[in-house]
C-alpha cells in the first residue's frame, strides 16, 4: 500500500508518503508546501491546491490521509488549518484517491501506543519505524509521515471490522450509504 499523509496548514502544509511492503515501511517522499504570507488567502489556497494536485498526480498514492482538525485554541489558526484541510480533501477526491482522516490523538496512539504522546515522541517513533538515521525535518513533514504510518497501522484491522456498506431507507424515502469512520 502506498499512503500520502497530509498535515494541513495554510502557511506550511506537510506531506509524507510511505510505501508498505508487508511488514516493512519505507519513506518515499516528505516535505512542506509553503505559501507566501503576503498574498491573499484565496491566492494562497489556490497555490496550495496547485501544489497538492501536482504532488498527488506525481506520486499516485493508494490513499490520502489528512489530519482531522479536532481542537484548536486559536480561532484564526483553526480557520486557516480548516481551509487548508478542505483543499487537501477536495484535491485528493478530484484525483480519484481514497481519503481518510485521523485526529492527532489517533495518530499518536497508532504510532507510539499512547494518545497523549508529545510531538518529540511521535517524531522519534516515525524515524524508528521508517528506519531513518534522524528525525524527519521539518516537523510538518514528520507529522505527515506519522499520518501515513497511522493509516498503515490501523487500516487492516479497521477494514476487517467495518460492516459491508449498506443502503438504508431514509425518512424521506431516499437511499443513502452508511458512512464509515
Amino acid at each position: 500500500m502506498f499512503v500520502l499523509g497530509i498535515d494541513p496548514g495554510l502557511s506550511r502544509c506537510g506531506y509524507g508518503c510511505v510505501r508498505s511492503d508487508g511488514p516493512r515501511r519505507h519513506a518515499v517522499a516528505a516535505g512542506v508546501i509553503t505559501t507566501a504570507i503576503d498574498e491573499s488567502v484565496p491566492s494562497r489556497l489556490a497555490t496550495l491546491r496547485a501544489e497538492l494536485h501536482t504532488l498527488v498526480s506525481e506520486l499516485h498514492p493508494d490513499v490520502v490521509v489528512v489530519e482531522r482538525v479536532f481542537f484548536q485554541t486559536n480561532a484564526r489558526t483553526a480557520m486557516s488549518v480548516g481551509q487548508a484541510s478542505g483543499v487537501a480533501l477536495l484535491t485528493a477526491v478530484e484525483l480519484g484517491c481514497e481519503v481518510v482522516e485521523y485526529t492527532s490523538n489517533e495518530v499518536k496512539l497508532a504510532v507510539t501506543g499512547f494518545g497523549g504522546a508529545t510531538k518529540d515522541q511521535v517524531q522519534r517513533m516515525v524515524a524508528r519505524l521508517l528506519d531513518l538515521d534522524a528525525v524527519p525535518k521539518p516537523a510538518d513533514a514528520a507529522d505527515a509521515l506519522a499520518l501515513a504510518l497511522c493509516h498503515l497501522s490501523t487500516a487492516p484491522w479497521a477494514r476487517a471490522s467495518w460492516p459491508t456498506p449498506a443502503r438504508l431507507d431514509t425518512p424521506k424515502g431516499r437511499a443513502s450509504q452508511v458512512a464509515r469512520p
